[in-house]
């Protein structure tokens, strides 16, 4: 009899795991939450953060796969910058930058990896030929851009950037176990907002727990 049961369980459990497979559920956990992926979320940093770079970060993340991670930081401004020192970091750049020297953007520091890479991260109704859609944002990445973000006819919403943060394979799932970061919900408004210091309290109280 008690074989029979042993069996009749081992049936069950069996059953039982092929239908979270169905389920297709995250492969993820933080905080009491499933997440299918970093990716399309915003990584936001604890007051646990030990890289003072990163202090009071949100990063809105791009990718996060076999490769590794890499984000936009949103809420470090550099200050304003001639638009003709950006077109010459820019790359296939042949415009007359004489007079460009006299108009200033808005810069954001982006992170700590190829510091001289210019990303505008914009709103969706804007494309251009660099244009890539993610889910709730696009970026692009060339001059022309620039060029039309200065006479007022570029993406009604948008932060130049420059550089990236980036992280290995399982990097940044080692910062995160130490607490250094907590996901938040992206947020295409929290991204453009105005105020630097409330997009990182604001990202941190929707973060996936409370802290």
């Amino acid at each position: 009899m008690k074989k029979v049961f042993i069996y009749f369980f081992l049936i069950l459990l069996l059953n039982f795991n092929i239908s979270l497979q169905a389920l297709d559920l995250p492969k993820n956990y933080l905080k009491g939450k499933f997440y299918e992926s970093v990716k399309d979320n915003f990584l936001v940093a604890t007051e646990k953060m030990n890289d003072p770079r990163f202090e009071k970060t949100v990063i809105a993340m791009f990718e996060n796969d076999e490769n590794g991670s890499w984000g936009l930081v949103i809420n470090k401004p550099l200050g304003l910058i001639p638009l003709g020192k950006l077109i010459d970091l820019s790359e296939n750049s042949n415009s007359n930058k004489k007079d460009l020297y006299n108009v200033e953007i808005p810069i954001f520091w982006g992170g700590p990896v190829d510091i001289n890479k210019i990303l505008i991260l914009h709103s969706k109704e804007y494309e251009s030929e660099t244009t890539k859609n993610y889910e709730n944002i696009s970026i692009s990445s060339d001059y022309k851009t620039l060029l039309e973000i200065a006479d007022n006819k570029g993406p009604k919403n948008k932060l130049v950037i420059l550089g990236v943060s980036s992280w290995g394979d399982g990097q940044l799932e080692g910062e995160m176990e130490r607490d250094g970061w907590i996901l938040s919900e992206i947020n295409a408004d929290l991204i453009f907002e105005e105020d630097n210091l409330k997009k990182w309290i604001n990202a941190l109280n929707n973060s996936f727990v409370r802290l």
